[in-house]
């Protein structure tokens, strides 16, 4: 008996399932249980004894704690979301301007990128507690305290009066200088995105370009009408990379573990965490269907 002989898209949908199959298989075997064990957590009053744990139901208290009582849950779970707002899109044009510049040919391109992957090797581990220990550092930040943040404020008058006196919004002013003194956050969160837009600038044929030159167009219209478009799966993919390694490591995070493993409170932590991963799906979400609509895919 001859197999039927499958269409392209039958095809595609068969690779997709491959392709998610291995994180399937891990979810299942090490994430489901856990999961579920901290929802259970997270409705119950958990107490640690030498014989074990016992768990007592208590519904929904743990998370009304957490938005109405805790001191300081609330604020730090606002402060993260406005961070991610803020930062995500300084990132993403960051990430994709650079990766436009490495692509071009020049002398000393390959120590160029190695400089600009150096953000993911300081964001590591032991670096990051290196530089969290640095003196000098130290000394900067509590001088900059000191002032009222005057320091970043001298750096930046004459970048914003430059700015106002050429018309521009007071509003894009001070999101343009403040994103000026977070240059250390955002180049620190780039490294990733930077690859990932140099391996899809290099995906992209020659020929398109070259007919572009043919045809009379310019480097700018080449870039929104060629490059724009062809990047533009690998801007959604970045931004939902950014929005979920920025929630990793900020302030909510490690209050939740703090809870957990200082306070001995598991299942306020278990409730934290969940309120946390719900609103990190709702932003995911929403990022998602409202991008989406705008990606190119070579169909």
């Amino acid at each position: 008996m001859k197999l039927k002989k499958l269409s392209l898209e039958q095809k595609n949908r068969y690779y997709g399932l491959y392709f998610i199959l291995p994180w399937f298989i891990g979810f299942l075997f090490l994430f489901m249980v856990p999961l579920i064990s901290s929802f259970r957590y997270s409705l119950s009053n958990l107490q640690v004894s030498n014989e074990g744990f016992t768990l007592e139901f208590i519904g929904l208290a743990n998370f009304r704690e957490a938005l109405l009582s805790h001191e300081s849950y609330v604020r730090m779970l606002t402060e993260s979301v406005l961070n991610i707002v803020v930062n995500t899109p300084l990132i993403i044009i960051f990430s994709l301007f650079f990766a436009v510049i490495l692509n071009q040919k020049f002398h000393g391109r390959v120590l160029a990128r190695a400089i600009f992957f150096l953000p993911v090797i300081l964001a590591s581990g032991i670096i990051a507690s290196i530089e969290n220990g640095d003196l000098m550092q130290s000394v900067v930040r509590n001088a900059n305290d000191m002032t009222g943040g005057g320091l970043s404020v001298l750096k930046n008058l004459d970048l914003t009066i430059m700015l106002l006196e050429s018309g521009m919004s007071p509003i894009l002013v001070e999101y343009l200088t403040g994103a000026v003194s977070r240059i250390y956050e955002i180049v620190s969160q780039s490294g990733v995105q930077i690859l990932i837009f140099l391996a899809g600038l290099q995906s992209i044929s020659p020929s398109l370009y070259e007919a572009a030159k043919i045809e009379g167009s310019t480097g700018y219209e080449a870039f929104w009408k060629i490059t724009f478009p062809m990047l533009s799966p690998l801007i959604l993919t970045n931004l939902v990379y950014t929005i979920v390694d920025s929630f990793i490591s900020d302030q909510t995070s490690r209050l939740v573990v703090d809870t957990a493993f200082k306070s001995f409170n598991f299942g306020l932590s278990a409730a934290m965490s969940w309120i946390y991963f719900a609103v990190i799906a709702l932003i995911l979400w929403v990022t998602t269907a409202l991008v989406s609509r705008k990606v190119f895919y070579q169909n």
